[in-house]
């Protein structure tokens, strides 16, 4: 079975005053919301169970799915109505819905790509995570050695660097700005047992990248914008049309 998870609980505040009402989820770019689009990519990529978390109008999601009976597939919904958990929290809150034996494609509901979810989703699994990273230009970066294996993290601006590895070489590594599409092995599991309720998914990694192997997986010819900003609606409407089914990385 190929599961994924989709983490659309989040408050959407950057695309105020949208998601006064609504959830960013629900959010429409090119007249379809983020959701959908995201479900339907997966559906196209042969996922049949999907794990959806929920918050910030919870109840508008659950209806929205329950109205297109679930587009086919198997989606099951984590509630987090009474707290926000994190994408690390929400991932561990969701366990229990997980079938234990496959592979994890995470996928936040803000990220339109060019990605070929199926191809990730294959070629991920030589890691007990893969993070799909790229040379896109941020602030913040994760660090990588010559085997593509994460080592840390940095904020280019502020100069901070966080890592399990005591006097890490930053010039020595290689940075990438991680994507929000990522791949986790429910073997990873028994480590949320030393996690907090709430905290980040890139927490959960730096902690543990010096005793498992997480690796980053660059895609030449990605495509890839973050749906974060309302001044970026118009810039993700075209992004959208000019996207195509050959374009696939």
């Amino acid at each position: 079975m190929k599961q994924a998870m989709i983490f659309a609980a989040g408050l959407g505040t950057r695309l105020k005053p949208l998601t006064d009402m609504k959830p960013k989820a629900l959010v429409s770019i090119g007249g379809e919301p983020l959701l959908k689009r995201v479900v339907l990519r997966l559906r196209d990529a042969g996922f049949t169970r999907v794990v959806v978390n929920v918050h910030h109008y919870a109840r508008q999601i659950v209806d929205y799915l329950n109205e297109n009976d679930n587009f086919g597939l198997d989606i099951r919904i984590s509630d987090e109505t009474d707290a926000l958990l994190d994408t690390g929290g929400g991932l561990k809150k969701a366990m229990p819905l997980f079938d234990k034996n496959s592979p994890i494609l995470i996928h936040n509901v803000d990220i339109i790509s060019n990605v070929n979810l199926a191809n990730f989703y294959e070629q991920g699994q030589n890691a007990d995570a893969t993070l799909l990273v790229s040379n896109r230009k941020t602030k913040r970066y994760l660090l990588f050695d010559d085997a593509s294996l994460l080592c840390g993290w940095t904020n280019t601006e502020t100069g901070e660097v966080r890592s399990p590895y005591s006097g890490l070489d930053v010039s020595k590594l290689h940075a990438y700005a991680f994507s929000g599409i990522h791949l986790f092995s429910p073997y990873l599991f028994p480590c949320f047992d030393e996690m907090p309720d709430k905290f980040g998914i890139i927490d959960f990694y730096l902690k543990w990248c010096n005793s498992y192997p997480f690796k980053g997986l660059i895609k030449p010819g990605l495509k890839l914008m973050d749906v974060g900003k309302v001044d970026t609606l118009q810039d993700a409407e075209s992004f959208v049309s000019g996207l195509s089914a050959e374009d696939k990385v």
